[in-house]
């Protein structure tokens, strides 16, 4: 229950969730922590709160530090209760603290708890609020990933107190991205883009620019989620990158099948990738986590979705994934149908579909009756190896 410092006078106090596997449909396989910041200066700020079942663990680490009735004010940087879960029971300790955070923020804060008689200051991008020694300037993050979101920097430590963004999923006693391994920690911030961040790239490239123009160092980097970067550089480049989508010479091949032919045709497309001189990443939608699938998405030049058809249209744990990947809207992608049918072959005309919202360059599909023959195979790996061909040139 130890508090971590992060800067002077800057501590960890947040929760660690072992237990954790699965976020709003996001497979986690080594949990999360909800990353909570104590400020002790003149006056003293709690930035961000966490789920509200680790309420007790995160008190424990404050009364480490201070008797939280101590604390002035309370900054949210995001009203999504894994992060503003245990707000009403701090202030209840903390009668007197003001609620810092944006006009949404205020809004959305209102609507999850009875605020009656609490204090707040609304703030916008570029409003500082000096406690001492230490000033804090807001940042607001609109849609990255709720319109409430914002940002604190602390300007003498440059400290960026980023909130979701550049988060990352996994649960650790270690706390900072050298102790995990810094590719380890951009591995896991990847899987948390790809899922949570990926539909907001455009934004991202904006507000990135926007840091860039207000000309404010960042020496380290307090997610709300995960490990603190003290090589900032490595993750805001990534970011860059994977805002910008751009993609390694790699085939995603995701598919579902009831008696194995659109199995048959997927390993047979995987071949004649490979063949090709591909990357080739391949998914079954069952087996494989989707999170895992939509991390490899992310960079990949192409994907070809494959489905058996039932009922007229595609099996239905291959409409989720569907649903899914279109809710997180990847772009500048290749997209290729497949499948196997018995009497109607409504499965691939709606991948297709789905392709075409998202702007796909969509490639002529394949499909088959029953079980594929062996010139059908043959006719699978010639696909496969075109679309290799395709990501390659």
């Amino acid at each position: 229950m130890k508090p971590v410092e992060v800067a002077e006078n800057i501590y960890w106090v947040g929760a660690i969730d072992w237990d954790e596997r699965d976020f709003h449909n996001f497979e986690i396989d080594r949990g999360a922590t909800y990353n909570a910041y104590l400020i002790l200066d003149d006056k003293i700020a709690l930035v961000d709160t966490v789920k509200h079942k680790f309420y007790g663990e995160m008190m424990e680490r404050i009364k480490k530090l201070i008797d939280p009735s101590q604390i002035d004010y309370i900054i949210a940087n995001h009203v999504e209760t894994d992060h503003s879960g245990s707000l009403a029971d701090i202030k209840r300790v903390a009668k007197d603290a003001v609620v810092v955070c944006t006009k949404r923020g205020m809004e959305g804060i209102s609507k999850h708890f009875n605020t009656n008689g609490w204090d707040f200051n609304v703030v916008k991008s570029g409003d500082e609020l000096k406690l001492g020694k230490k000033t804090l300037m807001f940042l607001e993050m609109t849609m990255l990933h709720w319109p409430d979101s914002m940002a604190t920097y602390v300007k003498e430590d440059e400290l960026l107190l980023s909130n979701d963004a550049f988060g990352q999923h996994i649960a650790s006693e270690e706390r900072f991205d050298e102790e995990i391994g810094v590719e380890e920690a951009i591995r896991r911030a990847k899987i948390y883009y790809a899922n949570i961040l990926m539909p907001f790239g455009n934004l991202i490239i904006k507000k990135l620019k926007e840091i860039e123009s207000l000309q404010i160092p960042i020496r380290m980097i307090a997610p709300s989620h995960g490990v603190i970067w003290r090589n900032p550089e490595r993750i805001i480049n990534a970011y860059k990158e994977w805002a910008e989508f751009k993609t390694e010479d790699k085939v995603v091949i995701v598919y579902d099948t009831m008696w194995h032919s659109t199995e048959k045709l997927a390993r047979a497309l995987a071949d004649g990738a490979a063949s090709a001189g591909a990357k080739v990443r391949m998914f079954h939608i069952r087996k494989d986590p989707w999170a895992a699938i939509m991390t490899e998405i992310l960079d990949a030049k192409a994907i070809a979705v494959g489905s058996p058809t039932m009922h007229n249209t595609v099996f239905p744990p291959v409409a989720g994934f569907l649903a899914y990947m279109k809710g997180l809207k990847p772009k500048n992608k290749i997209g290729m149908a497949f499948g196997s049918y018995g009497w109607g072959g409504g499965a691939v005309k709606e991948i297709n579909r789905v392709f075409e919202e998202l702007k796909f360059e969509v490639v002529e599909p394949l499909q088959v009756r029953f079980r594929p023959t062996g010139e059908e195979l043959e006719a699978a790996f010639n696909a496969g190896a075109r679309l290799g061909e395709m990501v390659k040139g």
